[in-house]
């Protein structure tokens, strides 16, 4: 969790607000952290037809999650408070299961990405309503969360087969 130490403040934010949205972008950091690892994960494991697509594609999803977690750290550090990007913040609070494939083929990996991307858009869907007495942190996990749905939309078009189901 985000230190409750808060040297500082940002106008128009009063205390108990800072640290109940602090904390919500501490959960964002833990996930958006695990999410790239899982990300790079996925992209060194993925085999078969379609790899070479499937392995560039996923490298600037994970350069975007990274930046993800970044602005998240660092609205949590304008906000007064310590973000903690250590391994040991995401087992605290993981409440979900680990990626389930190792090297697997593309519509295996592809299908598991698509569950973490479930979780993770729905988790940001709560978090912008848990926020919504910030408005500039709000529109920062709308913005987020408006990329992620759109690289699930590319995962899920590799999914659908011929005729454009899946």
């Amino acid at each position: 969790m985000a230190s409750k130490t808060r040297a500082y403040s940002v106008s128009g934010i009063n205390a108990d607000t800072a640290a109940k949205v602090a904390k919500v972008l501490q959960e964002r950091l833990n996930t958006y952290n695990d999410l790239h690892l899982t990300l790079k994960h996925a992209h060194w494991n993925v085999v078969g037809p379609s790899f070479i697509g499937v392995h560039e594609m996923i490298d600037p999803e994970v350069d975007a999650v990274r930046l993800n977690a970044d602005a998240v750290a660092e609205r949590i550090a304008t906000l007064g408070f310590t973000p903690n990007g250590t391994i040991g913040a995401i087992l605290k609070t993981r409440a979900w299961e680990d990626y389930p494939v190792g090297k697997g083929l593309v519509p295996e990996h592809l299908a598991a990405l698509d569950a973490q991307y479930d979780r993770v858009i729905g988790e940001n869907r709560e978090a912008i309503e848990a926020v919504s007495e910030d408005p500039i942190t709000e529109d920062l996990l709308i913005g987020q969360t408006a990329a992620l749905e759109k690289f699930q939309w590319f995962v899920r078009a590799h999914l659908e087969n011929g005729t454009g189901r899946s």
